[in-house]
């Protein structure tokens, strides 16, 4: 693996959620956000009403900064940091052993979420690897692709692009054979 695994799982969890704000959207009720919170195991305070918008609120700000080039993401990241005044430090929890948290668990998930996501994109401008990231290949889709694989032959930013490209292409070969 490129990242270590705190880091990927940052950017998995980030990059579901930039593109949750497609078409259709799924990310627009609270317990839509429980099972995000729970499916990435973020530590702190469980999700409430109140975390809704703020969450909803930066799927943009993600997006931008993960279809950015690595000179353009730098800006985004440091201002990210510098905004919600991260102070790296090493903690453990649960079965993860020391790894760093730029923030609190007490402060807002948006918060929480922006910051870890800023803090593993550090890794990926420093291994100059923002070419894991990538553009649906769909056509009619404008989802984000964070591609881990050693090939790097990941083109689908979801399995339903991923269903509806091979779907389309069986029908393409079963016209031509016809």
């Amino acid at each position: 693996m490129v990242f270590a695994s705190d880091t990927a799982e940052a950017l998995e969890a980030a990059v579901r959620l930039a593109n949750s704000e497609l078409e259709p959207d799924t990310l627009t009720t609270l317990e839509e956000l429980e099972a995000f919170f729970d499916e990435f195991e973020y530590t702190g305070s469980r999700p409430t009403s109140r975390d809704l918008q703020p969450v909803r609120s930066i799927r943009h700000q993600l997006h931008v900064m993960f279809t950015a080039t690595r000179d353009g993401a730098v800006p985004l990241v440091n201002a990210i940091l510098q905004q919600q005044v991260a102070v790296p430090q090493l903690v453990r929890h649960g079965d993860v052993d020391w790894h760093i948290h730029a923030t609190t668990d007490d402060r807002p998930l948006a918060e929480r979420i922006l910051v870890e996501t800023a803090m593993a994109m550090v890794d990926v401008v420093r291994a100059d690897e923002m070419s894991r990231f990538d553009r649906c290949a769909s056509d009619d889709c404008e989802g984000v692709v964070f591609d881990l694989s050693r090939n790097r032959s990941r083109k689908y930013c979801s399995t339903t692009c991923t269903n509806r490209a091979a779907v389309a292409a069986y029908r393409a070969r079963q016209a031509d054979a016809d």
